[in-house]
C-alpha cells in the first residue's frame, strides 16, 4: 500500500479540531457579517478590535482562505468568507442546541436530590440539613431513604441515591467518604431497672452477659456495638429502628444500647437513664458517603457542604 493510499480515509478528531475554527472565532465571523464592521463585532463580542482582527487573521491562517476584506468604510466578506459564514452558521446554532440539551440535564439533575441515611442521622440530623437546604434551593425536591447502613451503600452502588449518610466503623466497599461528625453510643434503662441505680460502671463483660435490646444487623449502631464487646453482644429484641428501641427502652422492656444524638431529650425528661460504662470503646464517625470518585455535585454537594457548616 502507498504512502498516499495510506493517508486516505475521514479525519481523525484531532485532525478536525486543528482544521476547524473554534466557536469564539465563528462566532466573531457571524457578527461580522452580521455588522458589516470588524470593530462592531469586537464591541458586541467584549473583545477590543486588535484581538478580533488577530482571530480573524488566525482563522484565515488556519482555512487557508481570505475571509474579510477590510477598508475604511468597514469589513466586507469575500466570497469564500460568505460560504464559511453559512456553514459557522450551522456549526453555532448546533452548539447552541448542544448547549440547551446539557442545561435541560442539569437542570434536571438539580431539580431533584436523592438521599439515603442510616436512621440515627435521618431521624436526628438530617432535618436540619434538609431545612438548610431548602432555603438554598427551594425548587429542589428531596427523597430520602432510610435504612441501615448496609442499605445505604446499597441504594449508593445501584445509582439509586446521589449521596449517603452512614454510621459505622467502617466504609463499605466501593464507597469514598469523609467525616460529618461525631457520636457516641451509650447504654440507656427505664428509671425503674436496677441498672437505673447503679454507682458503679458497667464493665463489658457484663454488657455482653446482658440481653438488651438492639439494632438489627448491618446497622452503624450494632457494628459498633459488637465490635466494642468482640461479637458478643446478646439481643433480647431486634428492631429495625432507631426510635423503635427507645420506645421499647422507655416502656422498661430492658436495657438499650443507642446514640446519644437520640436520648437527648428522654434523658433531661427522665423517662431515661444513662448508665456508665468503662472499658468499652462505644464512640463513633458519622459520615457522608458517596461511589467512589464521583464526588457529589449540584444539590448533593451543597448539602454535604451543609453537613460540615
Amino acid at each position: 500500500m502507498s504512502n498516499a493510499e495510506e493517508q486516505t480515509g475521514p479525519p481523525t478528531a484531532g485532525t478536525l479540531a486543528h482544521r476547524v475554527p473554534d466557536l469564539g472565532a465563528l462566532e466573531l465571523l457571524l457578527a461580522v457579517a452580521r455588522l458589516g464592521s470588524l470593530g462592531g463585532a469586537a464591541r458586541e463580542l467584549g473583545i477590543t478590535q486588535p484581538a478580533a482582527s488577530s482571530r480573524i487573521r488566525s482563522m484565515e491562517r488556519q482555512l487557508g482562505v481570505a475571509l474579510v476584506d477590510r477598508s475604511p468604510r468597514g469589513s466586507k466578506l469575500t466570497d469564500a468568507g460568505a460560504l464559511v459564514t453559512d456553514w459557522a452558521r450551522r456549526i453555532v446554532e448546533a452548539a447552541e442546541a448542544f448547549d440547551v440539551g446539557a442545561q435541560a440535564l442539569r437542570d434536571r439533575r438539580d431539580s431533584r436530590l436523592r438521599v439515603a441515611a442510616s436512621m440515627t442521622i435521618a431521624e436526628y440530623l438530617l432535618p436540619g440539613w434538609l431545612l438548610a437546604l431548602r432555603a438554598q434551593r427551594p425548587d429542589t425536591a428531596v427523597s430520602l431513604h432510610a435504612g441501615n447502613s448496609t442499605v445505604v451503600a446499597e441504594r449508593l452502588l445501584s445509582d439509586e441515591a446521589d449521596l449517603g449518610f452512614v454510621e459505622g466503623l467502617t466504609v463499605p466497599t466501593g464507597l469514598d467518604s469523609v467525616v460529618i461528625a461525631h457520636d457516641r453510643l451509650i447504654v440507656v434503662t427505664a428509671p425503674g431497672h436496677a441498672w437505673s441505680r447503679r454507682r458503679r460502671p458497667l464493665e463489658a463483660s457484663e454488657l455482653a452477659k446482658t440481653p438488651l435490646l438492639l439494632r438489627e444487623k448491618g446497622s452503624g449502631t450494632r457494628q459498633v456495638l459488637d465490635a466494642a464487646l468482640g461479637g458478643l453482644a446478646r439481643p433480647l429484641i431486634e428492631l429495625s429502628s432507631t426510635t423503635a428501641v427507645k420506645a421499647a427502652a422507655v416502656s422498661g422492656a430492658g436495657p438499650a444500647v443507642l446514640s446519644e444524638l437520640a436520648v437527648g431529650e428522654e434523658l433531661a425528661m427522665r423517662r431515661l437513664v444513662s448508665v456508665p460504662v468503662e472499658g468499652v470503646a462505644l464512640a463513633r464517625d458519622l459520615r457522608a458517603v458517596w461511589p467512589t470518585g464521583h464526588r457529589p455535585t449540584g444539590p448533593a454537594r451543597d448539602l454535604l457542604s451543609l453537613t460540615r457548616g
